[in-house]
């Protein structure tokens, strides 16, 4: 599949429908991007608002993938995502933060995801940035693959995450200098 992107704080109704779609389908497979399965769009919907204001307040950019256009030249729906949030702390506004990068899972082990995070690191680059920084949950082999993307490990909080009734993850947290 080919899927091309595009940077942007104002995503259609549509675009918008399919990031929570994604959002759920991902989830439900396994990713780590804020919920535990079985979710549903309407469990998406409430994290999506909050991402939906800071797109619209200009704090975050929407990466969006998205399949090539059809013969009839319709867009394909997201497949891939990742928001850049910028810092609004005075000193730390030369970095951003990626968060929620999804790709669709039949797109998951074809090389998809580093063009994703590859995106992402050109939009921070056109924006002047200095490093992207990033978290992750441990246990799904996630610190494998942004490593491979130029990440390095600059922390880690033992059990900060709870998938579970007694069942915690660490969160690792990353850095990729841009400069």
């Amino acid at each position: 599949m080919n899927v091309r992107y595009e940077t942007t704080t104002r995503p259609s109704p549509e675009d918008a429908a399919g990031v929570r779609r994604l959002w759920a389908e991902v989830t439900n497979a396994g990713g780590a991007v804020g919920l535990v399965p079985p979710v549903g769009t309407g469990d998406v919907a409430p994290l999506w608002e909050e991402h939906e204001r800071q797109l619209a307040d200009g704090a975050a950019e929407l990466i969006l993938g998205r399949a090539a256009p059809t013969a009839d030249a319709v867009p394909g729906p997201p497949v891939a995502v990742a928001f850049l949030r910028l810092n609004a702390h005075l000193l730390m506004r030369h970095w951003a933060w990626a968060y929620r990068v999804m790709l669709h899972p039949d797109l998951w082990g074809r090389g998809e995801g580093r063009r994703l995070m590859t995106a992402v690191a050109d939009r921070g680059r056109e924006r002047g940035l200095h490093g992207i920084r990033l978290t992750c949950r441990n246990g799904l082999g996630l610190e494998r693959f942004y490593e491979a993307c130029g990440y390095k490990e600059i922390g880690r909080a033992p059990a900060a995450i709870r998938v579970a009734e007694g069942e915690y993850r660490d969160e690792t947290t990353f850095w990729l200098p841009l400069r």
